[in-house]
């Protein structure tokens, strides 16, 4: 049967995991290194590093703390933000990555997603959407590049269609909205996405409660949930998030 997965998230900004509310109002959450440790015992089903402002800095990806946090798990980890090339890509995987995000560079080149796919797999590729809510009851979600700083007037759905046909393995898909809230995730657009695509999409953005998780996972059509201060601040347990979603007929990894 095929299992959903619970994936907590680093955003790591200067060296630091931190967590803010709508992609702002930053605050510290710890070492990265220290912190993905815990997650490696913690029955994480895979860890997602994000290095948050490096496309807006215009800077590479922090290799050395990517290297330092891959020594500390054996569970599937995905790293992005600042990749730009294929040289970027594949210097993440050398540092010890089994995937690799990415948003921006995509949304300037869509290209990038097809060559990458073509040289090391789809099944590393991962497109991140960063979307958000048109506003005045126009339908449907605008994305953001350079960590949800510049609307490029993409429309979500259709970028996430455009990212699969193009050979992304998987769609991390973050409603700036509700990111940080934690009153659910968007489940409109999750299952949007879901249902408009062949391969797994994992929902970001909201989490706050374990029926949050549950409905992503089943309402939402997504493959895997992700979080971060939930889970960061010791809110909630990722084994309790997983024995919730069992006693309720979700299929998890225990």
């Amino acid at each position: 049967m095929h299992t959903k997965r619970i994936i907590p998230c680093l955003d790591v900004n200067n060296g630091r995991v931190v967590k803010g509310v709508n992609f702002v109002n930053i605050r510290d959450a710890g070492d990265p290194v220290e912190i993905a440790a815990f997650y490696n015992k913690e029955m994480a089903d895979e860890l997602v590093f994000l290095d948050i402002t490096a496309s807006y800095d215009a800077r590479k990806i922090m290799a050395d703390v990517v290297s330092r946090t891959a020594d500390q798990v054996f569970i599937p980890l995905t790293v992005g933000g600042g990749i730009r090339t294929i040289e970027d890509f594949r210097m993440i995987l050398k540092a010890g990555a089994d995937k690799v995000s990415i948003n921006s560079a995509a949304l300037a080149n869509p290209t990038f997603i097809d060559d990458a796919a073509s040289r090391f797999g789809s099944s590393t590729v991962v497109v991140a959407i960063d979307a958000k809510r048109r506003v005045n009851h126009v339908p449907g979600y605008d994305v953001y590049l350079n960590g949800g700083r510049v609307n490029t007037g993409k429309d979500a759905l259709e970028w996430a269609v455009e990212a699969s046909r193009r050979g992304a393995g998987e769609l991390l898909v973050t409603c700036m909205d509700t990111d940080g809230v934690k009153q659910g995730y968007d489940i409109e657009l999750t299952s949007q996405i879901a249902s408009s695509v062949e391969i797994p999409v994992i929902a970001s953005g909201g989490a706050g409660a374990f029926e949050h998780f549950h409905d992503a996972l089943t309402t939402g059509k997504a493959d895997a949930a992700l979080a971060a201060s939930l889970f960061h601040y010791r809110d909630m347990s990722i084994k309790d998030v997983k024995q919730y979603l069992k006693e309720r007929g979700v299929a998890v990894r225990l």
